[in-house]
């Protein structure tokens, strides 16, 4: 890191004052986008979709668990591996427990992967997380908003992720958002991959008033500091 320029206390006072306003103006244009967000047009969700949970097969109407939001994570547990991909299990970190607050502002929140439930469970237990965890396996479900993809659909035709570009993997992170209507009609209203996923991040959101930031300069990817939270050494 290079070191900034050391100033005295009214000099630093001027610039924190000039950053503020920057700040102010940012608060408003991330609000104003925010709002933007919450006025996309809706798709309806026309797919019987299925899932398997700790109390046995659930639709996902039944996942709303008697609030009108739902917000997915997908989290990355494909059905041949034994752990968690490592920067979901970061971002899981940042959400878990915070479900009772969501809950009050009338919002379930929850995980869906493909891994079989005994391997969801083992790995839940292994991280100490709370939140509903539930698998699509089975279903159209991951395919259908762009976090899974099909040998044919790496090595070409129309698929896409982040909406685009080409998927690199089998497998990719996503959050997707759903409001059920008291009729029972359910609507697809946003998701985000990639970058998009840091809104749920507060880890990085401390990070960022750091001196140092995320440090990720020099690294071979920006996630390669990253550990789940059990395999750190000290």
């Amino acid at each position: 890191m290079e070191k900034p320029k050391i100033v005295s206390h009214e000099e630093w006072l001027d610039a924190r004052k000039a950053l503020l306003a920057k700040e102010k103006k940012f608060t408003r244009l991330r609000d104003a986008l925010s709002a933007e967000r919450r006025d996309l047009p809706w798709e309806r969700v026309t797919k019987d979709y299925a899932f398997d949970g700790p109390q046995g097969k659930v639709t996902l109407a039944r996942l709303f668990d008697g609030k009108s939001q739902v917000i997915v994570y997908h989290f990355m547990l494909a059905p041949d591996w034994d752990a968690g991909c490592k920067a979901c299990s970061f971002w899981a970190d940042n959400f878990n427990g915070i479900d009772i607050h969501l809950r009050h502002r009338d919002v379930t929140v929850l995980a869906i992967s493909r891994a079989p439930l005994p391997k969801i469970d083992v790995y839940k237990k292994r991280m100490g997380w709370s939140f509903k965890w539930v698998l699509s396996f089975g279903s159209q479900f991951n395919l259908d908003f762009n976090v899974s993809f099909t040998p044919e659909d790496l090595v070409g035709g129309a698929a896409s992720h982040n909406y685009t570009k080409h998927p690199s993997s089998p497998e990719h992170a996503g959050l997707s958002v759903f409001f059920k209507e008291p009729s029972g009609d359910i609507y697809h209203t946003y998701s985000c991959y990639s970058r998009g996923l840091d809104l749920i991040n507060g880890a990085y959101s401390i990070l960022d008033l750091a001196p140092k930031g995320r440090d990720e300069e020099g690294l071979p990817n920006t996630i390669a500091w990253m550990e789940r939270h059990d395999e750190y050494n000290d």
